[in-house]
């Protein structure tokens, strides 16, 4: 299991956390782009790349034994960073379709280019499997 680190005095974080504290083993993914298994974009969409990035997450971390609620860190790397602020409705639902109600800690950092030109959007994550899982 892992425990959510919030200082009582900081006002809530939303949709994130600010820190987390694990213990097991670790998992790490590349950094995942909106493309399927077979390394093809089907949508140049923002939130359907998003979509999509996360579902690869999931596959990655499922070969590994993990599920959704073992993240304990995303790090998002946009081209566009009023993309992703103009889409935070249609981001939360579709992160609560793939990952559920789970919050690891994120970072999100805008970037001139990712190296996929029809990427617009590349997430990194580290998981912590617990010993009993």
């Amino acid at each position: 299991m892992h425990e959510v680190l919030h200082p009582s005095s900081w006002k809530a974080a939303r949709g994130y956390a600010n820190g987390v504290a694990a213990e097991g083993r670790m998992v790490f993914t590349g950094g995942m782009v909106g493309w399927t298994g077979d390394c093809e974009f089907e949508t140049d969409d923002f939130v359907g790349q998003v979509e999509q990035a996360l579902r690869n997450i999931v596959a990655v971390l499922a070969e590994a034994g993990a599920r959704p609620e073992h993240l304990v860190r995303l790090t998002w790397y946009v081209t566009d960073k009023a993309e992703y602020l103009s889409n935070l409705k249609g981001l939360g639902a579709v992160y609560k379709d793939v990952i559920g109600r789970h919050y690891p800690a994120m970072a999100l950092v805008q970037v001139v280019a990712l190296v996929e030109d029809r990427a617009k959007v590349e997430i990194e994550a580290t998981a912590v499997v617990p010993k009993e899982a």
